[in-house]
């Protein structure tokens, strides 16, 4: 699994003050999904109102990104602190090439950024109408990502 240094906020019900973190991040196989702090995302793929992937478990939109080298991750009209994972600092540190952490970070935990078995099942999962279930019909072998829908 690849891992990267990536910048997350949420953007559901925050526009762009929204809580944010810094973290190491994962991806799966394909880079289709990629997991960080425990949850799952998938791309927008540019049909996002203010945010350019979703999380599998709740819909939520959020802004991912790798992070800047100028510390400008944030967008401009937001504020807030960013939390940043405690095992991500030194090399966030490297990669901005600076000794201590901007003011607006706030050392925290983050959960490992791993692949997830019951969103993929979710996402994956072939939908069976209770009319089919019904009339005993087999379901139509089709995938369908319930939570775009």
């Amino acid at each position: 699994m690849k891992s990267e240094l990536v910048y997350v906020e949420l953007k559901t019900g925050f526009s762009d003050s929204g809580p944010a973190w810094v973290g190491i991040s994962g991806a799966s196989k394909s880079g289709a999904t990629i997991y960080f702090n425990g949850c799952s995302f998938k791309s927008l793929k540019g049909s996002g109102i203010s945010g350019n992937y979703y999380e599998l478990g709740s819909g939520d939109e959020y802004w991912i990104s790798g992070v800047k080298k100028n510390n400008q991750d944030r967008h401009w009209s937001g504020n807030g602190k960013i939390q940043i994972d405690r095992k991500a600092i030194s090399k966030y540190l490297k990669h901005l090439n600076i000794s201590s952490l901007p003011g607006n970070f706030e050392p925290t935990d983050l959960e490992e950024s791993k692949y997830n078995k019951m969103l993929h099942e979710i996402e994956n999962e072939t939908l069976i109408s209770e009319q089919e279930l019904a009339l005993g019909r087999r379901p139509i072998k089709q995938k369908i990502n319930r939570l775009q829908s």
